[in-house]
C-alpha cells in the first residue's frame, strides 16, 4: 500500500451519510488519505442538512455533490486502497469490481435523511450520523496501517464497523 491511502464511502444515495464521511476524512486525513463518496442510486445532490451541518462545523462543502460508484470503477479512475459501506442498503448491493482489489468493511449508520419530525429531530439524527462516523474514521485514522498484515487489518477495520458510540 502507499503512502496517502484513497478511501471510498459508499452509500445507496450519496446525500447524505457517505457525503458527512468523505467530509470528515477530508478534515481528519492530514494528508494520509484522500477521501471521496459515491452511491449506487445517487439523488443527483446532496441533502440540504448535510450541507448545512457540516458547514456550521466549519467544514469546506465544495467538493460535495451526488455522484455514482462508477466513476470511480472504470479503467484510469483513483485506485482505491479502502471502501467502507455506511448504510446497509448499499451493503447489501453487488458492488463494481474495484481496480486493486480494496480492503473493505461495512460500518453501517442509520440514515439521517430517513428521519422525521420537527427539524429539529431531523438535524439530530444527522448530527448522530456525524457523531458516529467521525468516531469511526478517528479510530480508522489512528491504525497503524503500515504495520498491520492484511487479516489483522481487515479484522480491525470489521470491528470499527461495531463501534456503537
Amino acid at each position: 500500500m502507499s503512502s496517502t491511502y484513497n478511501v471510498l464511502f459508499l452509500c445507496t444515495g450519496n446525500s447524505a451519510r457517505s457525503i458527512l464521511a468523505e467530509a470528515i476524512l477530508i478534515a481528519e486525513g492530514k494528508g494520509r488519505f484522500r477521501s471521496f463518496s459515491a452511491g449506487s442510486q445517487p439523488k443527483g445532490e446532496v441533502h440540504p442538512m448535510s450541507l448545512a451541518l457540516l458547514q456550521k462545523l466549519g467544514h469546506d462543502t465544495s467538493f460535495a455533490r451526488s455522484k455514482s460508484w462508477d466513476e470511480f470503477a472504470v479503467e484510469g479512475g483513483p485506485k482505491m486502497d479502502f471502501v467502507f459501506t455506511v448504510c446497509d442498503s448499499a451493503a447489501a448491493e453487488a458492488c463494481p469490481v474495484w481496480p486493486g482489489q480494496p480492503m473493505t468493511a461495512h460500518w453501517g449508520v442509520p440514515d439521517p435523511a430517513a428521519a422525521t419530525g420537527s427539524e429539529a429531530d431531523r438535524m439530530l439524527a444527522f448530527s448522530e450520523a456525524y457523531r458516529m462516523l467521525r468516531n469511526r474514521i478517528t479510530l480508522f485514522t489512528s491504525l497503524p496501517i503500515e504495520t498491520l498484515d492484511g487479516l489483522s487489518l481487515k479484522q480491525k477495520l470489521a470491528d470499527i464497523g461495531k463501534t456503537t458510540s
